[in-house]
Order: C-alpha cells, then structure tokens, then sequence
C-alpha cells in the first residue's frame, strides 16, 4: 500500500490532566471511478460501471476483483489492460481507472443497469433487489463432500497473524482489512481498505492476478463484520470458509448455507461461533445446550 494511503492532520489530543496539539495519521479515502472498455476494434465502447469510495492503492486489483465478483468479466484473462485513465483534462487521473477488455469478451453488464454508486460501508448500496446481487459463481461451491477441513487450533491463531500484517491499521485504527490464509494458517494475501468489500476484491483481484483461484482450499479472514455482499463475493471466488471478527447478519448466514460455506464469526480470544456447514471445522468436543 503506498503512502499516500495515510495523511496526517491537526487534530487536539484531550486527557483528565492535559490538552496537547499534535498530529494523527488517518486513512485517505477518496473517490475511484471504474470504466469499462469493451466492443469490436473499430468499435470500442467506454462505460462508467462503479463508484467506490477506497483507500487509494491496489487500484487495478480492487478494479478487477469488483468485475469479477460482480460477474461482469469471468476471469483474469478478460481483462487486456487496466491503467489509471482520463477522457477529459478536468479529470483527477488517479482517481480514474479504466479496464480494457480483449477484443472477444463480451462483459455481462446486465446488472449494471442499477446505480452502480457504492460507499465505503456498503458494498451493495443501489441494488435493485436481492435476486440481482445472486451473481452465479463460476465455482461449484455445491459440492456437499468434506473438504478444506480446518483445525480449531489454527482459527484461534489467525487474528493476532492479521493484526500484525495490517500496517495501515496500526496507524490509523481506521481500515478493514481482508485476508487469505492456506489451510495450514500460513498469511498468503492481505489487503486493507476503509471500505470492506474494497478490501476483499482487491484481495480477489490479487488472487486473480495469480492464478489461485478457485480458493477452496483456503481460509478468507475478514476483520469486522461478515455481511451479505461478503459472502456473495467470496463465493464468486470459490471461497468455502470464511471467518470473521465480527458478527454475521442473518442475510449472509443465509446466504452461506445456500452457498455450502462455512462461516464462523466473532473469532477472537480463543473462541468463535460457527453458523453454517460445520462439517469442516475440527473440533475436540462440543455440548449441545439447546
């Protein structure tokens, strides 16, 4: 992440015995408009598709993860070239960019007709209904065989791991963070942004840009909350355990047993609660209290 991910202000640092002027360092969050390049050679079309208030950095990943979990491009090799653009000269380049699609690819741009504006705290912020954000994945996460199984012993370690990965963090306290472990508990990827569901397709574009995926033999660590449009796009990606900090809501529950993922939240401190497909978290023992 560059530095230009954290500015410091002026701020008044108030305690019971004193009143002190300094500087804080807070995470940068700015506008990134995402266009679509697409069509024929001699009939190239330019579309506006999103914007997402982020954390500038990891741009052309968090841009190319949003296509693909969107389902608007189908994998890495759609895209031809991603770079930092401007149509007029009014326009902040850095807070543009473009994707430019091979010739061949035709984007599925069917939900795009819904207002494509997303904020940093909601990532499916416009859509017209449930249905439209039910993107298919192009992964079986069906599948109903054990698979992927991960010991308790190796959840309990994951969140110190992160936390001292998250660099932004520790001088902000102001970002999200998405993370992808092996099924060992060894850190493979970890992006941050102020938004979420930036975090996590800027993880997915990384994992994109290397071939990894599908991720179904990985564990996606996500530091707050595990919401609806989370699970929808770790689902895009193959992702079949996801474990979070925070609480689910019902909606991503749901949507979790629909999608054979196992998810566990408020992971930290030695405990978690599991929700959905338990099949694949070793236990030792457990009481039934219900």
């Amino acid at each position: 992440m560059p530095a230009k991910a954290i500015t410091r202000l002026p701020v008044i640092k108030v305690t019971d015995e004193e009143n002190i002027k300094t500087t804080d360092a807070l995470a940068i969050e700015e506008p990134l408009e995402i266009r679509l390049e697409y069509g024929p050679a001699d009939q190239r079309k330019v579309q506006n598709v999103s914007v997402t208030m982020r954390t500038p950095g990891n741009d052309d990943e968090l841009a190319l993860g949003f296509l693909f979990t969107e389902g608007i491009i189908k994998q890495q090799s759609d895209a031809n070239l991603i770079e930092h653009s401007f149509i007029t000269c009014s326009e902040n380049k850095e807070n543009i960019i473009l994707i430019s699609l091979n010739d061949g690819v035709v984007p599925n741009l069917n939900n795009a007709e819904r207002n494509f504006y997303t904020t940093s705290s909601c990532g499916v912020c416009g859509k017209a209904s449930i249905s439209a954000i039910r993107t298919v994945s192009e992964f079986d996460n069906n599948n109903k065989c054990i698979e992927n199984q991960i010991n308790c012993e190796i959840l309990y370690k994951l969140p110190s791991i992160l936390q001292k990965h998250q660099e932004i963090f520790a001088d902000t306290g102001g970002l999200h963070a998405s993370a992808l472990f092996n099924s060992l508990g060894e850190l493979l990827l970890v992006r941050e942004d102020v938004g979420r569901h930036n975090a996590l397709d800027k993880l997915i574009g990384a994992g994109l840009n290397q071939s990894m995926l599908p991720l179904n033999q990985h564990i996606l660590l996500l530091s707050g909350r595990a919401s609806f449009e989370l699970v929808q796009k770790a689902a895009m990606a193959g992702i079949n355990v996801i474990a979070a900090v925070g609480a689910p809501s019902s909606l991503a529950v749901q949507l979790a047993e629909e999608f054979n993922i196992t998810l566990v939240g408020f992971l930290r401190n030695r405990r978690f609660n599991i929700y959905t497909q338990s099949q694949r978290i070793l236990l030792s023992k457990y009481e039934d209290t219900y």
